[in-house]
């Protein structure tokens, strides 16, 4: 049986981290409070860099300067039956406008330590953040340059071929 074509929903997370700690957003996701990066989808037109910057001020308030690709991330959401593509960026924030309000759906703006957020795991909106954090952890970078200029129809098309995934795994693509 010849593989499938899927288009996964395109989203980027800035993982910002000082001292220890992580800022993560509390938002309500269908009626449910739920713990993410500061992530959202990629508009048309914007870059992924451009979206990520976007995406991180409008949820915290904060201006993210993106410095690394931490990593591109396929998930299956059993929820919604949809794939999601992640592009995950790390980062400093600086500018905080507490001033500013945030995203419809933002509750509060959380900086929490790897152990804080193992003991709310089933809080996570999603595999990702939990993963997104280890490989930061762990050291994972890459350049920049590899998706710089990458828009939503290229980064769309990366390679998400098969429907055949599994219910809670989070696939890590390489670039």
């Amino acid at each position: 049986m010849p593989a499938m074509q899927i288009t996964p929903d395109v989203t980027v997370a800035a993982v910002a981290e000082v001292a220890g700690r992580f800022l993560l957003v509390e938002e309500r996701i269908n009626g449910r409070l739920v713990l993410n990066q500061p992530a959202g989808h990629v508009e048309q037109g914007e870059t992924l860099l451009a979206a990520v910057v976007r995406e991180a001020r409008e949820e915290t308030a904060w201006h993210f300067n993106p410095h690394s690709l931490l990593g591109v991330y396929l998930w299956h959401n059993p929820a919604s039956d949809r794939a999601v593509l992640r592009f995950a960026f790390t980062g400093m924030v600086s500018d905080h406008d507490a001033t500013r309000p945030l995203d419809e759906g933002i509750v509060a703006t959380h900086w929490m330590t790897p152990a804080e957020l193992e003991r709310r795991q089933s809080q996570l909106r999603s595999p990702l953040v939990q993963r997104c954090v280890r490989d930061y952890l762990a050291g994972r970078r890459q350049d920049l340059r590899s998706v710089a200029e990458l828009d939503l129809r290229r980064a769309a098309s990366l390679g998400v071929r098969s429907p055949a995934r599994p219910a809670a795994g989070v696939t890590a693509i390489q670039l």
